[in-house]
């Protein structure tokens, strides 16, 4: 999603009861609250998991990304550059949480090659886009903020076989990419410390966006261990959203994958015992 955004003010919600879930139970009286919440490219592929995820759980959301999100009404479906702060900050207008997943997908070309698309898609969109949504949120008093990382920030430790990987080990990125990501973890670590906020990074598996993908999954085993379901997406981001963000450190590091065909190549543990998450879905479940 290249120098992507969306901004879209529409009125807070008040917090009523709602059904409850086993794998996010809700921390006032143990009932899910309605929350409103930002997602960032949430017109994705896992964007529109997330967004249907949280709809279904009855919480109010707002979209933005560089075109509309399906499922969505007008006045919450906004279409924006990430690099529009103030369209950003109106957005976050009465946000309880914000899901950031909006960013530019991968490097255009790897092993590296002189047209890399550093300057032109992933400084503007991950470095500096992630810098605005991120001061926006700031500006706003958004408190809980779920930003998506990706397990290519350790992928070093695949190649060694250093498993399962853990939220604690050094990073390692693949390239350019990764190394935006890298960024991103380390901005919510500043702002979680600086500002009061509760800042979860996510380092998500792989979830397929076209058939390409699904065939280069479909070839290698190891990818099958990291691959996530766009279900298991959905329903991992909402259980960020529900679960207290005060029974977490104020920054953390989370991975999300469904579950392995073979190898557990990522710790999955901190999930389950921050927000009650576990993967439902194995390769191929959803991958169509």
């Amino acid at each position: 999603m290249p120098a992507s955004g969306t901004a879209g003010g529409a009125g807070s919600g008040g917090n009523r009861p709602i059904r409850r879930y086993p794998e996010a139970i809700g921390f006032l009286g143990g009932a899910i609250m309605v929350k409103r919440v930002l997602v960032t490219g949430s017109a994705g592929r896992i964007g529109r998991a997330v967004v249907a995820e949280l709809l279904v759980r009855g919480h109010m959301v707002v979209g933005y990304d560089l075109r509309p999100t399906p499922g969505l009404p007008d006045a919450n479906n906004i279409v924006g550059s990430l690099l529009n702060a103030d369209l950003l900050a109106r957005a976050m207008a009465g946000v309880d949480s914000l899901v950031h997943l909006a960013a530019a997908p991968d490097d255009s070309h790897f092993p590296p090659a002189d047209d890399n698309n550093f300057e032109s898609e992933l400084l503007p969109s991950n470095v500096l886009g992630s810098y605005r949504v991120m001061d926006a949120a700031r500006r706003v008093g958004v408190r809980n903020i779920i930003l998506a990382s990706t397990g290519q920030v350790i992928d070093g430790h695949l190649d060694d076989r250093n498993t399962p990987i853990t939220a604690g080990m050094p990073y390692r990125p693949r390239y350019l990419y990764a190394c935006t990501k890298v960024f991103l973890e380390m901005l919510g670590r500043v702002y979680a410390e600086q500002h009061a906020m509760r800042v979860l990074a996510v380092r998500l598996g792989w979830c397929p966006r076209d058939a390409k993908q699904i065939a280069e999954i479909a070839a290698d085993p190891e990818s099958q261990d990291v691959y996530l379901s766009p279900g298991d997406a959905g329903r991992f981001f909402a259980a960020a959203v529900e679960a207290d963000p005060a029974a977490r450190p104020r920054w953390a590091v989370v991975y999300c994958t469904s579950l392995p065909r073979q190898q557990l190549l990522y710790d999955l543990e901190p999930a389950q015992k921050w927000l009650g998450w576990r993967p439902a879905e194995q390769w191929p479940t959803g991958a169509e």
